[in-house]
Formats: structure tokens, sequence, C-alpha cells
């Protein structure tokens, strides 16, 4: 089978030393197919609404790079410092003076344009060359989509197209996402329920939202399948952090969506309460959109000196690492379409403290949920899983793999043996 592979997603990390959940999934079926025998791949990015080819040798060396560098082989000497300062924070006998934050986010306008990146996707596109002759067109990045040209001519040319729709949330949640963004994802939406052949989703709640919102709009609803994430291999038993004092971690993007301004409220009630015993807050993200309220705590408020830490670009096998020693992992999002982090802890068996949404019942059903509204149930909880002996989950969970959705997608798009989904998965 001949497979256009939608790279736009993925070129554009090219400079990232820490994937997003959405990067994990781009990575992981860019990996996914380079290894399936039967498979031919043949890397294509978006460009001016149309799809472009991209050199598959220099693909598939820059996937390998890519992997190395998210797994920690290939940290900068940036990210190993700020990884150590903060485990010195968490592991000082005595509270810290001073929080570990990283910079604040630059303004769109105080950017500066990263040429290097478009140079490196200039050179690696073939502008003027046609694209190759292929059975099908895979997108799981949700680019190339908010126009329906590439999708049409692809349809034009009977190219299967194949879609994963992670989320709804900018067209459900609007008020959590930048300005625009609900209406550039509504395109995206309608267009892949216009154009698309098959639509892979995340979670039966993503599918349901998607049905919802074609009958809504009065759009066709291809076939539409369930095949929940798989997680990297470091997300299993291992080596913990060893703290002297109890600390919790949130790992995700630092957005208004993740409710963490309740989650620094709440921590500023037990420092109130707990003083220098409180336990420490990791918070392990990028920053989003719609986070003034998140560095104002983290930035100005003296309660949080030396509590609550901020980290970002940390490698998968310290993040893990950091997970293991946690007390809990909290996930008090107020809407998900999956919601990685809280999977993958509830697959190390750690104590899991998470929003009461649909995603996290269909998921996480052994964890601890609560309303996201309720504070007082969370106070509750933390202060808990703060005096508790153990951090462990006390229900067996059965975790999601590669394995899995990439059986249920290969059924999907036709590609029937199963013996290239226990060689593709095998390094996932």
């Amino acid at each position: 089978m001949r497979i256009l592979y939608d790279a736009s997603r993925l070129m554009s990390r090219a400079d990232r030393s820490a994937p997003t959940g959405v990067d994990r999934v781009c990575l992981a079926y860019a990996e996914w197919l380079l290894t399936a025998p039967d498979v031919t791949v043949l890397p294509v990015r978006g460009r001016k609404n149309r799809l472009v080819p991209v050199d598959p040798a220099w693909f598939g060396r820059f996937v390998a790079d890519l992997r190395d560098r998210w797994n920690g082989a290939a940290s900068t000497s940036a990210d190993r410092a700020h990884e150590a300062r903060l485990l010195e924070a968490l592991t000082a006998a005595a509270r810290p003076v001073a929080s570990v934050i990283g910079a604040p986010p630059a303004s769109v306008k105080d950017k500066p344009a990263d040429k290097t990146r478009v140079l490196k996707q200039f050179f690696r596109s073939r502008h003027t060359t046609p694209l190759p002759d292929a059975d099908l067109y895979l997108n799981v990045g949700h680019t190339t989509l908010h126009e329906p040209t590439a999708l049409k001519a692809l349809e034009e040319a009977g190219i299967e197209r194949v879609v994963l729709i992670h989320d709804l949330i900018p067209i459900t949640h609007p008020e959590f996402c930048r300005p625009g963004d609900g209406d550039k994802h509504h395109a995206r939406v309608a267009n892949t329920l216009r154009h698309a052949s098959r639509i892979i989703v995340n979670s039966a709640y993503t599918g349901d939202e998607l049905r919802a919102f074609a009958q809504r709009e009065g759009l066709p609803q291809p076939p539409i399948h369930v095949a929940h994430l798989g997680l990297e291999p470091a997300f299993a038993a291992g080596e913990a952090v060893v703290a002297p004092r109890p600390y919790f971690v949130h790992v995700g993007t630092i957005e208004a969506r993740k409710n963490l301004a309740l989650l620094l409220t709440l921590w500023r009630r037990l420092e109130e309460r707990m003083g220098d015993r409180t336990p420490s807050l990791v918070l392990v993200g990028r920053y989003g959109w719609e986070n003034e309220a998140v560095l104002d705590h983290l930035q100005r408020s003296p309660n949080l000196r030396g509590v609550v830490h901020q980290a970002s670009n940390l490698s998968d096998a310290a993040l893990a690492r950091l997970m293991r020693g946690a007390r809990a992992i909290l996930a008090p999002s107020s809407v998900e379409g999956f919601d990685l982090p809280a999977v993958e802890a509830c697959a190390m068996g750690l104590r899991l403290i998470a929003s009461d949404i649909p995603p996290h019942r269909e998921l996480t059903p052994d964890a601890e949920l609560i309303d996201p509204l309720d504070g007082l149930g969370w106070l509750d909880a933390i202060e808990r899983a703060t005096d508790a002996t153990t951090s462990t989950l006390a229900a067996a969970y059965a975790a999601p793999d590669w394995t899995g959705h990439f059986r249920i997608v290969a059924d999907a798009i036709g590609l029937r043996s199963a013996s290239p989904l226990a060689s593709a998965t095998k390094g996932l």
C-alpha cells in the first residue's frame, strides 16, 4: 500500500525538544508506517492549501532524530540544567526560597522568526513535483484541513482519505482557545466530514461529539472508528524520584481548559494551612493560550514560592521518573478529548485524581474522579493523598497500547496483514 503521510505537524516541530500529546501521535504513526512491510511511505506536507512531496530518505532520518531527542538521548544542555534545578528543588530537605519556573511565553510580535526551520522545510519539499501515485492519504495532525482544496484534489484523483480527529474542543469550548481557533477548527472538521473516506477518533467521547456536530450541521458521516491511543515505553514501571517531602504532578499544556487556576488557588489554601509542610506541585508543560491567571499565581503569589514549580522540555525518561515519585498525578481539566497523561499515570499504577468528565470516565474509571468545579472536593482529595502511605492505584489497569490502536487502523484502511503490526510497534 502506497500511503501519503501528512508530515506537516511533525516538520513544524523540528526545533522542539519535548512533544505534546498530538506530536506523540504523529511520531508514532510515522514510525509505524516506516517500519511496516507492505507499506511505502510517501511523506507530504501542506503548502498554500495543497500537498507537496517531502524527500522520503530525509524524512526517515528526521523521524529517527526526533525520537532520539524526545526520548532524551539528544537533550540540550539548557534542558538538562532546567531538569537538574527542578530535581534539586524537589529533593531539598527544606522548602526552597524560590520556585523553579521557566521563562514566561513571549508575545507573538516578540517571537523571532525561525528561519532555520522554514529553510529546512523549503529545501526538503519538492514544490513543483506532482504527488506520486498513491492508494491512501493519512492525516493525524489536524493540519492542511482548514481548506478543502487538498482533500478535494485527492478525492478527485480516487485516493482514499483517512483523518484522525483528536477533539472538537475549539468548537464546543471556544472560550478556552485562541480567538479564531473555533472557526478554523469548525472548517477542519466540516471539511473532514465532507471529504474524508474514513475518520479515526481517539475516544468514544470524541466520536459522540463528532456525530453530534455532523447532525447539527447537516453534514455527512463517513465511517468513524474508535481507537484509543497507545503509550510510549517510558511510561511503565521503573525508577522514581525520591523526595523527602510529598509532591504532586500535573502534565499538560498550561492553558485555561486545564483548570490550573483552580489548582493553584487550592495550593495557596494548602500553604495557608500547612506552611513549610505544604506538598510541592509541579506543572509540566509548555505555556499555551489564556494562561495569564496561572502566570500571576506563579510569579506573584508569595504563598506559592518554593512550593509550585513549572517545567517544560523534559524528556520522556525524566518525566516518567518524576511521575512515579509523585504522591498523585492531578488532571483537573474542564474538557479533554483523550488526556494521554492521565492514561499514562494509570498505566504506571499511580494514584490519579482527575476531573469527572466523559473521557476520564471512559479511559480512567478507577481514578478518583471529582467534578472540576468542586474545589472543596479537590482540596480534600489532595490532603488525603498527601497523608496516604502509598501513591499507587489500588485496581489493576489494562492500558491501551499502540499494537491495538494500529490493528484497528489497519483493518479500517484495508491493511489486513497481522505481521506488520507486531514489528511496526516493537519500538513504541
